[in-house]
């Protein structure tokens, strides 16, 4: 199975001196987390003096990781489902599930272009020019979940099912677009938000998929004394000030 994309370490406190490996806390979370999450595991460490590892990649690769013994100490998810896998594997301290973030899904396009109404009318075959629709893996990653979902729900998959460049994480189908590899994708608004290179063109409709939800837990191998306070943590005010800056929704 293949390791996750990115591995970016949280900076840590330079007068403090270095935590032992039960003061370390290892994350594996959905790729379209990354900027916010790299944001607010640095206020945690300055904060705190410990030291979080990121660990980012697509849900799917981290909950079969975890399931694997890869050594996690928290999981946040894109998508219920997959946090739903790890938990019935007994991977997770269920009582420390909490539903953490809120997203929406947007068609993006490379560079500017002009803005699109998402509904059964929508032409997107010929919108595409003979190129390619980028979108995160349609049958595992949470993003392409969604977006495959979409898409049937608003009659459009059949006509570019054959046309779709599926990557294997969010970011990576962002990234395509961004290079005018591909000339339209679908991913989270968040990620959206992060790329310059790129112009959310329509937003779909929140009905024609499932809410798009993220999940976290502790899971059931992690002996850091830190794993607890560091989940709290990504929902105090300070962090939802972070979520809510990068474009995330706070659930009720």
């Amino acid at each position: 199975m293949p390791g996750p994309h990115r591995l970016a370490l949280a900076a840590c406190l330079a007068l403090t001196t270095s935590p032992s490996l039960a003061d370390d806390v290892t994350v594996f979370a959905a790729a379209s987390l990354t900027d916010a999450l790299d944001r607010i595991a640095t206020q945690w460490s300055q904060e705190t003096g410990h030291s979080a590892v990121m660990s980012y990649a697509g849900s799917s690769a981290l909950a079969r990781q975890i399931q694997q013994g890869a050594p996690a100490d928290i999981f946040i998810s894109a998508s219920a489902d997959w946090m739903d896998a790890v938990q019935e594997s007994g991977d997770i301290r269920p009582d420390t599930r909490r539903d953490l973030l809120g997203n929406s899904l947007v068609l993006i396009a490379h560079g500017d272009a002009a803005p699109v109404i998402i509904d059964d009318t929508l032409v997107l075959a010929a919108m595409l020019g003979g190129g390619r629709l980028s979108m995160a893996m349609v049958d595992s990653v949470p993003a392409g979940i969604y977006g495959k979902a979409a898409l049937t729900h608003l009659g459009l998959w059949d006509a570019v099912a054959s046309l779709v460049a599926q990557s294997d994480n969010v970011r990576s189908a962002l990234t395509f677009v961004a290079r005018g590899e591909a000339p339209l994708g679908i991913v989270y608004a968040t990620d959206a938000a992060a790329q310059d290179d790129v112009t959310i063109v329509g937003i779909f409709p929140a009905d024609s998929h499932d809410p798009i939800i993220y999940p976290a837990a502790v899971t059931a191998q992690s002996d850091s004394d830190q794993a607890q306070a560091f989940l709290d943590y990504l929902s105090s005010d300070a962090a939802r000030t972070v979520w809510t800056d990068f474009g995330f929704t706070i659930p009720e």
